[in-house]
């Protein structure tokens, strides 16, 4: 059988806008952006895009395909020039004329070398390509209470110029870093596609009392004076509650005492510390006997 100059090779890669390099992951999302945009049931130009998102679901139905792309690479633009007798071995040809159009959801190039075998299953016409909408990430601060205990927190969610009150429930222990996933609270589909999902990165909100240092935490504690000298017991708050903590003497200013598993969680069962630092509290005024003690310790 003879294949007519007609059939137009395709370049699918300037179709998809990627390069010939490019990885599985960026040849998804390049099709997932450019069908959103070309979609009939939503672009303006319904004939326009029709035509483009023909072109768009043939090009990543060859390169998605690994079997099907490593073909397409070994074909080359060359495919119909002297030389060359027809398509490589396994092309699907038989029986078919490709001087005429196809009115089908594929060109005359695509069924010429993938058409007819062990491809994904299609659907003729433009609203059976359901696409299912992106995942989104965001980040969510989360007090240090509400990481150690758990709890409901609700936050706004801009979605296409409206605002929508989004309630997550915080497991107790989250941890900065790990995600929390909202099925189906991502992306919109497109032509009755499902949504993607949300992805929640917990970050710990700054605190007032405290300072973050991984999973410890660290946090002022004011000690009088005669305390940081002589030694004795300090109250110490922390998110489960004051504790008690003895000092020594002779504890100086910004010196850290250490609380073991006072912190934030850092894994199951499992919590970082919480540090002390001394903020040693001097007098701002004096008596006359309070001047005198200090006086006789200065050797005056």
């Amino acid at each position: 059988m003879r294949f007519h100059a007609r059939v137009q090779f395709k370049d699918y890669y300037s179709v998809l806008g990627v390069a010939k390099t490019a990885t599985q992951d960026e040849i998804r999302k390049a099709f997932r952006k450019l069908a959103r945009t070309h979609h009939p049931d939503v672009a303006k130009d319904k004939k326009t895009a029709e035509a483009k998102f023909k072109e768009l679901n043939e090009a990543n139905e060859v390169l998605s395909d690994p079997e099907k792309r490593k073909r397409y690479d070994e074909l080359g633009a060359d495919w119909n020039s002297p030389g060359r007798h027809g398509p490589p071995p396994g092309a699907q040809h038989g029986g078919m004329d490709f001087g005429g159009g196809n009115g089908g959801a594929f060109s005359d190039f695509f069924e010429a070398f993938f058409g007819g075998g062990g491809g994904r299953k299609r659907k003729p016409g433009f609203g059976s390509f359901a696409q299912r909408g992106n995942d989104v990430e965001l980040e969510l601060p989360v007090h240090i209470e509400e990481a150690l205990h758990g709890g409901r927190k609700a936050f706004n969610l801009d979605r296409g110029g409206r605002t929508e009150t989004v309630t997550v429930n915080i497991p107790r222990s989250v941890r900065a870093g790990q995600k929390i996933r909202l099925t189906g609270q991502g992306g919109e589909g497109i032509g009755g596609g499902e949504r993607g999902d949300l992805y929640l990165l917990v970050k710990i909100a700054p605190h007032v009392d405290y300072r973050t240092d991984g999973f410890d935490l660290i946090r002022p504690v004011l000690v009088p004076v005669w305390s940081a000298v002589l030694g004795g017991d300090v109250e110490v708050p922390t998110p489960d509650g004051a504790v008690k903590m003895k000092i020594p003497a002779g504890t100086q200013p910004g010196q850290k005492f250490r609380l073991k598993g006072r912190g934030l969680p850092s894994g199951k069962d499992a919590r970082g510390d919480l540090f002390a630092e001394a903020k040693v509290l001097l007098p701002t005024s004096l008596g006359e006997k309070e001047r005198a003690l200090w006086e006789q310790l200065a050797g005056q």
